[in-house]
């Protein structure tokens, strides 16, 4: 074993998920919580649960939270890291609000979270901050001492995060016959998000104006793409597509959807191509349907040879990235000199976001950030 990391001043970590239904019972007010204050009618939350019913009114997130949560400790463990791990979720239990207050019950006073969320946007950092706000603030009421919560920054770009997303694509570039293999297209495909929110993403001061989450992706996607043709010798043509849009028609929505993607291919004569999900960590729902049931049922259609490569889930290289972060940030915030790991052209992202990063329609109090009302 190495010698002992030093994690101080923090005494936890919150691994902080979206959450997801794990029974038929469970869809519907799941949704329901998903989808609060937005005025989604309830015959809409039906047809969207129709997904979920598919598998058993399942979603594998939770599981999937589980293996990582396990992942982490080994990891802690392994490399005398003495940090103990928590795990809460937005939308479905562990609430996060739940698991604050046994951290609190623990004497737990300064309190890392890890999102499972790599990018900027208002709906993959700033609403995760936003149910962190909320979850303070009903312990406050509550009458409990309230810990100090910080925020791990922005992981796109850690080598831990995009080796195992190399690895799995090389690796599905090596299952499709050979004859189609060297002329495979790569899809890199990441949640769809409104054209407004995409442009108001990140802070001016780290990538320019706004658009973060876009740029975030493309330099991901160019460094996994350039370390494919270094192992492969191949340079495989790759675009940025984007899946499970949810809003209404008249909204503009980042494109182009991965179905429309897959005929443009066909129509331009490609061979086959390989799906990279690389904006999501783990396999959960949106990957299972929209990709390995609506897009592969598209391919088919087409004719067009398709393979899916893997998420970083709970892989031993992404739980020592996080391992990497947590203490990166610890001694940042005890004034030690660090050198951040990141690649790629964007460097390493912010530890504290500014005031205005990610706004939202109609804003609201966040957690762990430069305007946090709980500094």
């Amino acid at each position: 074993m190495r010698d002992a990391l030093d994690a101080t001043p923090y005494d936890a970590l919150l691994l902080l998920s979206f959450g997801g239904p794990e029974g038929p019972d469970d869809v519907i007010p799941f949704l329901e919580n998903v989808t609060r204050g937005r005025g989604i009618p309830k015959e809409r939350l039906k047809e969207v649960g129709e997904h979920y019913f598919l598998f058993g009114g399942v979603s594998p997130i939770n599981d999937q939270n589980r293996a990582l949560l396990d992942a982490l400790r080994k990891d802690f463990a392994d490399h005398g890291l003495d940090l103990p791990v928590y795990w809460g979720n937005r939308n479905w239990g562990p609430y996060v609000t739940d698991t604050l207050r046994e951290m609190v019950t623990d004497g737990r006073r300064r309190i890392l979270v890890l999102a499972t969320s790599a990018y900027a946007s208002y709906s993959g950092c700033r609403q995760y901050r936003e149910d962190l706000a909320g979850a303070l603030a009903a312990l406050a009421a509550e009458g409990l001492d309230l810990p100090k919560v910080d925020k791990l920054r922005h992981y796109f770009n850690h080598p831990g995060f995009l080796e195992p997303m190399i690895e799995g694509l090389v690796e599905s570039l090596a299952d499709l016959p050979e004859d189609v293999r060297d002329g495979a297209h790569i899809a890199f495909s990441t949640h769809s998000v409104p054209t407004v929110s995409a442009d108001t993403s990140g802070p001016v001061e780290d990538h320019g104006d706004g658009g973060a989450y876009v740029k975030q992706h493309l330099d991901a996607a160019r460094l996994i793409a350039e370390a494919v043709r270094e192992r492969t010798g191949v340079e495989h043509p790759w675009r940025l597509v984007y899946q499970s849009r949810s809003g209404a028609p008249h909204i503009p929505w980042l494109e182009p959807d991965i179905c429309d993607h897959l005929e443009e291919l066909r129509g331009a004569g490609a061979p086959a191509v390989v799906v990279a999900p690389i904006g999501f960590v783990s396999d959960h729902m949106e990957v299972l349907y929209d990709l390995d049931t609506e897009a592969k049922e598209k391919a088919g259609e087409l004719g067009l040879p398709m393979r899916r490569s893997a998420t970083v889930g709970a892989d031993p290289r992404f739980a020592a990235a996080v391992r990497d972060l947590v203490v990166e940030r610890a001694a940042t915030e005890r004034g030690d000199e660090v050198t951040p790991c990141a690649l790629g052209a964007l460097g390493a992202s912010h530890d504290l976001c500014p005031i205005g990063c990610c706004p939202a329609r109609a804003p609201k109090p966040a957690a762990a950030g430069a305007d946090s009302p709980y500094a």
